[in-house]
């Protein structure tokens, strides 16, 4: 599937213009047809992939079909569909609505468009998204199911909360959570409950369903941890509504997150982030902790005779080695030329591990325009069940030493 590409079949050309220079600022790729006929050739012609578009946007009213019949030939290719109309028609949209479309807009004004991206936008964000439903009815699960698929989400499922709860430890990268209450084994609420012990709110969005009359539902689900409610029936414009707002509040989250956390440079971790993970659980499970100071050799003459941007790219490249050596430890920028490495490793596959990325790094060559650059490492290591303080400044100590050592070497216990 493109992650940007979005068919439109409009024939206003006015139209077609406008939704073009909005989505191209939006960085979408539109790819316009003006009938059913052209849309069909164009959907032939890319249908390279399995869904070779994001989305298709369709007039309901085109020249060689007045009555929708564009939306039953894109869905027939197992494409995504949001329709848009001149006139609005509450038999005609809830016709549309039935046949499994995403959503039903008015083109009526620039209000229109201006919805239309934010959920175009939304669709490209669920591709990282998985979400699981939480239901006992099978009916109710797999319609459930069929909504979120068609919003672009990953769907696993659960019969109940016991099970949900096992699910959430397979699948740790789920981030949405569509719950019922009353079910066998464990309910809804007291699901939300334990998970809310060691997942918070922007963590896991979790929306709680519920068909009961009691008028308290919705306060025992939000106190219990939910970020939403809705009743059943619910209307599906309304279902995707809140899905959509909590999902983007767990990804406005995410990104603050990240920029407090990390190097906007390397995309490595910052210092503040490392010393917030100072218990990382090394000795709970009876290994001492392994840190490494790094530091990059004669970084300064990089910077004085290829400039900073070159130092920069270099900078970048020695994070990603670091990375790739060292993937199931906290790896930081601590500033500068200067990294920092925790691990829970044994010490010994730990010094493996540097001293591995030691000698790659010898042998790298960093390329930046006509420029071919290479560098030298040095580490400083150290074990130990001292609090981090102590063991990064025994570190930093070994660092000194391997610079004082002539460079390009490790320094450990």
């Amino acid at each position: 599937m493109s992650p940007n590409k979005v068919l439109i079949v409009e024939d206003s050309r006015a139209f077609r213009n406008y939704l073009n220079s909005q989505l191209r600022a939006a960085g979408f790729e539109p790819v316009f047809a003006e009938s059913i006929a052209q849309a069909k050739q164009l959907i032939v012609d890319n249908n390279t992939d399995a869904s070779p578009f994001l989305c298709t946007v369709l007039d309901y009213c085109l020249p060689d079909g007045q009555d929708g019949e564009i939306i039953d030939l894109v869905l027939s290719y197992k494409l995504k569909v949001i329709v848009l109309t001149a006139q609005f028609s509450t038999e005609v949209r809830e016709a549309v609505l039935s046949k499994g479309v995403i959503d039903y807009l008015l083109k009526d004004s620039p209000a229109s468009v201006a919805y239309l991206i934010p959920l175009l936008q939304r669709l490209e964000a669920n591709n990282y998204h998985k979400a699981m439903v939480v239901e006992d009815s099978s009916t109710v699960r797999h319609h459930l199911i069929n909504l979120l698929e068609r919003q672009n989400l990953q769907v696993i499922a659960a019969n109940n909360g016991q099970e949900a709860l096992e699910q959430l430890e397979l699948h740790p990268d789920i981030s949405l959570v569509i719950t019922d209450h009353d079910m066998p084994e464990k309910d809804g609420i007291t699901m939300i409950r334990e998970i809310r012990q060691q997942h918070n709110r922007n963590q896991i969005a979790i929306l709680g369903l519920s068909g009961s009359n009691d008028n308290a539902m919705t306060a025992l689900y939000l106190k219990a941890g939910a970020n939403d409610f809705l009743n059943k029936p619910f209307n599906q414009e309304e279902f995707y509504c809140r899905i959509h707002h909590m999902l983007n509040m767990k990804d406005t989250a995410d990104k603050l997150y990240r920029m407090a956390n990390q190097d906007a440079l390397t995309g490595l971790w910052n210092r503040r982030y490392f010393f917030s993970q100072s218990d990382c659980g090394c000795n709970d499970c009876g290994q001492n902790r392994n840190i490494a100071m790094i530091d990059i050799d004669f970084f300064k003459r990089v910077n004085d005779t290829y400039g900073h941007d070159a130092g920069d790219e270099v900078l970048v490249q020695i994070s990603k080695q670091l990375q790739a050596h060292c993937p199931d430890a906290v790896v930081a920028r601590f500033g500068g030329e200067e990294f920092c490495i925790q691990s829970c490793a044994s010490y010994q596959q730990f010094i493996k591990q540097l001293s591995q990325l030691r000698q790659d790094i010898e042998k790298l060559v960093i390329t930046y325009q006509q420029s071919s650059i290479k560098v030298t490492i040095s580490i400083g290591v150290t074990c130990g069940e001292k609090p981090l303080g102590e063991l990064l400044k025994d570190a930093d100590e070994r660092l000194y030493r391997a610079k004082q050592g002539g460079r390009n070497r490790l320094v450990g216990l």
